[in-house]
């Protein structure tokens, strides 16, 4: 068997704007002048990168989009932060001062410092993204705090005294803090502010922040990283991490946002809670910190990852504390938020490989360290950490890194002898066969199957890293030149000069796009997209897998999500009503507006019951080119309870006879679904529940749009 890998067209990489729930704080440029600015935008269906403009007296529709995906209005609905922030700011506050606020938002913490002060001091509010500082404007003028706040369109180490603001400020209020605690440039901000924007001794709110961290076994973490010890015992003779090489394809060495709790009965505790790093507001922070710690286990087994969390104090006596903690975690001097919120969670350091044998009472050494922006850790064990592969090369010539839920779904026996059965049903030979999207199982499983076939892989996002690891994986998989062609481009730019003039007669994708993992799931239609551009290269009896995708729904029960999505009215006493729209709150919205349906994981998503059984709202036949698509749907609610929303997934047929479907349902953990909150939650429950109040039945209507890849979504209670 031969395998031929060779680049035809690189293209250069632009950094798309993905949207996912977190803040805003990169993808945006400022032009010289402060109410302009360029937000970038991907097209989901393309791939497309395009900048949007913003400027500070346009109309709100064009940023509307841009704030509904972050989770600004999560962070607002998280009553015990504001609560906390409230009471600090008050307790710290007590005589006229300057005040700065760095990373501002909606001008909450600002308000609070001017209401703290009376009709005296000053406020600076600073906030770099444009559409945020048009918000605040607008919470500001409502509140009646337009003339009492100076508001700033600029990044804080843009700053200057003497300029933009009169004098060293006193007083430092901020909340620039991501899961990590470091991952917003909490270090380098305050480095900065110490250095050129703050007085000596300054007061802050908050007064220090510290980490702790847990060690865990628990065989569900491991499967989100060791992709080696995960697909041994997949019988597919497909190696993509061949001995010597096991780091080859792998997750970043990094901490990983994860709500834990949902997990709680899947891990093994097997350490007391530890302190790792404190880090103190009032002082200016290093750049480069170490702890050594000796973690004593309190149970035998393996530790397969780090579970940290971290500890707000927010005044200087230590009398007000906000947590990060797992619910497992309880404190004499901190408690857990009340309620689940989204905006910050725990964080998951995996141990590599297969993790570390440990007994009770046994003790190991753990190293922790800290840049401006990451926390990592390292173990004192004697396993090896390099790796060679027989031929010389080592992972790092040629190492892919994939999101942790990519490595599990490549790991996973079940969609892997899917996919073997998928491929396997294709039946005769097809000489030409196009791989259309990053995957990199494909390419090997065809090219292994089929030697007569001649295999093109676009891997249009991995471009070159794509071509490099199949180089590199290719002698272990038993292929060998002329087999694999990797084109490093995107399908409507392939013709018949790149396949030797010969017609496609198997077109196949997962489908997975590099760098599309936090979008909603009918956005990989672009594998639809994708056909329809090649078109003109397949030939007439060309199989196409998946053969279809049929967009699926079910109603379910999630309180918490839809609490920390639902409209603000005040926020300690200040009027927020004027962002509901703009952040894409659900509940008591006019008639003409409507929640935005985003991306979760809805495991993650704090407590949640399903309503109904799973139905069909409509199928995406990709055998036709791409057009747009209506569905309408009945479902009759099998369970008594509140329905906040519906969960949309897309079912993957990936054959003709539709023995093969690959789901990504609620109930599959490596995949987002969508979810779209009800602007009013309904009582629902089966008809032979009797209740008079409850709704038995509800119509869900979609439309998908093919220009976009939107899909609108209309349902009504029966």
């Amino acid at each position: 068997m031969i395998i031929s890998l060779f680049l035809k067209t690189l293209i250069p990489i632009s950094r798309p704007f993905i949207s996912t729930l977190t803040p805003i704080r990169s993808n945006f440029i400022r032009t010289m002048s402060s109410n302009v600015v360029f937000q970038l935008k991907l097209h989901p269906l393309t791939g497309n990168s395009e900048w949007v403009v913003i400027q500070e007296d346009q109309n709100d529709d064009v940023q509307q989009p841009l704030l509904a995906t972050t989770s600004y209005l999560d962070m607002l609905n998280d009553s015990a932060r504001n609560r906390a922030y409230r009471q600090a700011i008050e307790k710290t506050i007590t005589k006229p001062s300057h005040v700065l606020d760095i990373g501002a938002g909606t001008g909450l913490l600002s308000m609070m410092a001017a209401r703290a002060m009376g009709s005296k001091g000053r406020v600076t509010a600073c906030e770099s993204y444009l559409p945020m500082v048009k918000l605040m404007k607008k919470v500001m003028r409502v509140n009646g705090m337009g003339g009492r706040i100076k508001v700033i369109n600029k990044r804080s180490d843009e700053l200057q005294v003497g300029g933009d603001i009169p004098s060293r400020a006193d007083v430092l209020v901020s909340e620039i803090l991501d899961s990590e605690l470091l991952g917003e440039g909490l270090i380098p901000t305050l480095q900065h502010a110490h250095d050129n924007l703050l007085s000596e001794n300054p007061l802050t709110v908050p007064y220090r922040a510290t980490t702790y961290g847990q060690l865990v076994e628990s065989s569900f973490l491991r499967q989100l990283h060791d992709l080696h010890n995960n697909e041994a015992s997949v019988p597919d003779d497909i190696c993509l991490t061949p001995p010597g090489l096991e780091g080859v394809l792998s997750v970043k060495r990094q901490q990983y946002a994860m709500h834990c709790d949902p997990i709680r009965k899947e891990i093994k505790l097997l350490s007391e809670p530890f302190k790792i790093f404190e880090f103190d507001f009032w002082k200016r922070p290093e750049s480069y910190g170490e702890s050594e710690l000796c973690v004593k286990a309190t149970n035998d087994g393996r530790v397969h990852a780090v579970v940290s969390w971290w500890v707000l104090q927010l005044d200087r006596e230590g009398t007000i504390y906000y947590s990060t903690a797992p619910r497992w975690i309880s404190s004499a001097t901190t408690t857990s938020p009340i309620g689940w919120c989204d905006h910050w969670k725990q964080c998951v350091w995996f141990v590599p490989g297969n993790g570390i044998s440990i007994s009770k009472g046994e003790e190991i050494c753990l190293h922790a360290t800290h840049t401006d922006t990451t926390i990592s850790y390292n173990f004192d064990t004697r396993v090896s950490t390099s790796e060679v592969s027989h031929h010389g090369m080592t992972a790092e010539n040629f190492q892919l890194v994939l999101s942790p839920e990519r490595a599990a779904i490549y790991g996973d026996k079940a969609w892997r002898l899917s996919m073997l059965k998928a491929v396997e049903s294709v039946g005769r030979v097809r000489s030409l066969c196009l791989v259309a999207d990053d995957s990199v199982f494909l390419p090997l499983l065809v090219a292994h199957l089929s030697e007569a076939s001649h295999v093109i892989s676009l891997l249009p996002g991995l471009k070159e890293r794509g071509l490099q690891y199949l180089l590199g994986v290719a002698h272990d998989n038993h292929l060998s030149p002329n087999h694999i062609e990797v084109l490093g481009k995107r399908a409507k730019q392939v013709t018949l000069d790149d396949t030797d003039q010969k017609k496609v007669d198997l077109l196949i994708a997962e489908p997975f796009y590099f760098g599309n993992d936090g979008m909603l799931p009918w956005q990989n239609l672009r594998f639809w997209k994708d056909r329809t551009s090649v078109d003109s290269i397949l030939s007439e009896d060309a199989l196409i897998i998946p053969s279809k995708g049929i967009l699926k729904a079910c109603a379910i029960s999630l309180p918490d999500l839809w609490k920390s999505r639902c409209c603000l009215s005040k926020i300690e006493g200040f009027d927020h009503s004027v962002v509901n729209g703009t952040l894409g709150a659900c509940g008591n919205l006019p008639d003409s507006e409507e929640g935005p349906c985003l991306p979760f994981f809805v495991w993650q998503c704090g407590e949640y019951d399903v309503l109904s059984e799973a139905f069909d709202v409509m199928e995406f036949d990709f055998s036709k080119q791409i057009h747009q698509c209506e569905g309408k749907s009945k479902v009759n609610f099998t369970k008594s309870g509140v329905c906040h929303g519906f969960v949309l997934w897309i079912d993957w047929v990936m054959d003709l006879q539709n023995s093969v479907v690959i789901s990504t349902g609620p109930d599959k953990r490596y995949w987002k679904q969508g979810v779209k909150l009800l602007a009013t939650p309904k009582t629902v429950g089966p008809e032979i529940s009797k209740n008079a109040q409850a709704c038995y039945s509800a119509v869900l209507e979609a439309i998908f749009n093919p220009s976009n890849g939107d899909l609108k979504i209309v349902h009504e209670f029966l």
